[in-house]
């Protein structure tokens, strides 16, 4: 269990800032949730579990954030955050908090990073994705099951019961710019994803156990 000083310590840290990205080294993130549920269809463990257990070990063991490519579209995201971010509080008429990491409470080595943070109970995840999937949603498209993981995870981590997911593009006339759904908490998918990633923590923790012996064999 982490302490209440570190916690508050988490909350405080600026997204994408230098400090944030060395705390949630070696950590399991919202993001990636969905890379350790991922299942085959004999019901084993996908291959992206192996290899974001990978990313986590060589983190953990060497202090440092694994290598992680952005694309123009992941810029583009990331760049049309804020202005997302504004034309929702606008609409909504509300203040959307911003905060750096969020520990689970009970699974040590686990955070979420939300995009924002709604009082009394709510939060905000903000995609910016290529005009043709934005229209997709705007037309009646189903959030993709990654991003309802992340969402239900971030919601095991807060505490929050609702997150609005928020497509936005700038390119669109002002009408059509942004679509939102609110995704309720959902408890009984938060207790598998709990499951597996407490499982996954376990693996983790025994790799880098078994390492360090070996290197103080040696």
């Amino acid at each position: 269990m982490v302490s209440e000083g570190e916690r508050a310590y988490a909350l405080g840290l600026e997204q994408n800032s230098e400090e944030w990205l060395q705390y949630k080294v070696g950590k399991v993130g919202a993001s990636r949730i969905c890379d350790i549920t991922a299942k085959l269809r004999n019901g084993m463990a996908g291959a992206s579990r192996a290899t974001y257990m990978g990313e986590l070990i060589a983190e953990r063991m060497t202090g440092t954030a694994a290598d992680s490519y952005k694309s123009a579209a992941m810029q583009w995201g990331n760049d049309m955050e804020p202005l997302a971010r504004s034309n929702y509080q606008f609409r909504k008429m509300c203040l959307v908090q911003r905060v750096g990491c969020v520990l689970h409470p009970l699974i040590d080595g686990a955070l979420c990073s939300p995009d924002g943070l709604i009082e009394p109970n709510g939060m905000v995840e903000f995609k910016c994705p290529n005009t043709s999937t934005h229209c997709d949603f705007v037309l009646g498209a189903e959030i993709p099951s990654r991003y309802l993981q992340q969402m239900q995870w971030q919601m095991a981590c807060t505490g929050r019961v609702w997150v609005d997911y928020v497509s936005f593009d700038p390119r669109l006339p002002e009408h059509l710019r942004m679509w939102t759904q609110r995704v309720p908490r959902d408890n009984k998918m938060i207790e598998l994803l709990e499951t597996e990633v407490a499982g996954f923590v376990r693996d983790l923790e025994l790799r880098i156990s078994a390492l360090s012996k070996i290197r103080e064999a040696a």
